[in-house]
């Protein structure tokens, strides 16, 4: 079979290629809406390292959609099902480390093509169907989502029980889902989330409080803390949560920084502090995070509010249109209707 694949070839620039793809024990699946992610924006606009870019492009970007089942060569799909496809590829199992930290693992729009594309053809175990109350929308970005919760997975393992009051930096995107599902998990505790913009936080209205990062009342103490700030941020942020959390709590980090970032390991040490890093998700989170939304539909109403921007997609004219209005976008994920 030729698949039509649309690759960034250079910052901006997206060309189509046609691929030979083998259809064996594949799953054949027809894109429905895709999202796009903080990633694949740096990207697009060429801000990673020239040698990462040298190396990664040119590549198809996107790996947060949801999709149709076209054909399945497996017998475990049914034609017309709606899927999302879990980006993450394991090339073998381990006991202790989760197929998402495994140096062997592939991931699309990283270290190869992502989901922009005429069709998606994966293996089986990295498709999973979507429940017809779950806004098609919204599981465009079920990845995102699963990342969050795998975060609080972690958290649950390596945090102590005292869990009265809990931090989440940042009222981006990441954060708004973070804090909901914090909320939704933790029904007893005192979700409090910080940021820099009024507007953004007037969204998190499931929040018990939200504060400014430049108005944190001096008294406060909290006892666990999600970061998802990032960039070159990310140090203030991460300094600012070490003053005021509590002794031997645990900072959950999933912001991303090309930058390497100077922390105060003096008061890390006083506290006992334990931070730990978060970085993207695996089978068993995608399943868990679908059956947690279909449980709680109140997630799914919430996460709507997320949707900012919803782009028709024709043309390769309209990919670079929907990046570039997702650059621009404040708050919020820009969706990409796909009909290439």
């Amino acid at each position: 079979m030729i698949n039509s694949i649309y690759r960034l070839t250079s910052p901006g620039l997206f060309e189509e290629a046609f691929v030979e793809v083998n259809l064996n024990d594949k799953v054949v699946i027809r894109p429905l809406y895709l999202s796009i992610c903080q990633a694949d924006q740096r990207y697009y606009q060429g801000q990673r390292d020239y040698k990462i870019l040298k190396e990664k492009l040119p590549m198809a970007l996107i790996h947060e959609a949801v999709g149709v089942v076209v054909k399945d060569f497996t017998g475990n799909f049914n034609v017309g099902d709606k899927v999302t496809m879990i980006p993450n590829t394991p090339q073998e199992s381990d006991e202790i480390i989760a197929e998402n930290y495994l140096k062997s693992s592939k991931f699309k729009s990283s270290g190869e093509d992502g989901f922009l594309s005429e069709f998606v053809i994966l293996n089986q175990d990295r498709v999973l169907k979507i429940p017809d109350n779950i806004n098609l929308k919204v599981a465009s970005f079920i990845e995102l989502i699963s990342v969050a919760y795998h975060s609080i997975k972690r958290f649950e393992k390596l945090s102590h029980p005292k869990k009265e009051k809990i931090g989440v930096w940042g009222d981006g995107n990441l954060g708004f889902i973070l804090s909901l599902l914090l909320k939704t998990i933790y029904t007893t505790s005192e979700i409090i989330v910080f940021g820099k913009n009024q507007e953004k936080l007037s969204y998190f209205t499931f929040a018990d409080k939200t504060y400014d990062i430049n108005d944190v009342p001096e008294d406060l103490a909290i006892d666990h803390v999600f970061e998802c700030v990032g960039g070159f941020k990310a140090e203030n942020a991460i300094n600012q949560i070490i003053n005021v959390i509590n002794p031997q709590g645990s900072i959950a980090l999933l912001g991303v920084s090309e930058i390497n970032v100077a922390i105060n390991t003096r008061i890390i040490l006083e506290k006992g502090l334990i931070l730990f890093g978060n970085s993207r998700s695996g089978r068993e989170d995608f399943i868990e995070t679908i059956q947690l939304i279909n449980k709680n539909p109140k997630i799914s109403n919430y996460l709507e509010n997320l949707v900012a921007n919803e782009i028709t997609v024709n043309s390769i004219p309209d990919i670079v249109n929907a990046f570039n209005i997702d650059f621009n976008s404040n708050f919020g994920k820009t969706i990409l209707e796909w009909n290439l």
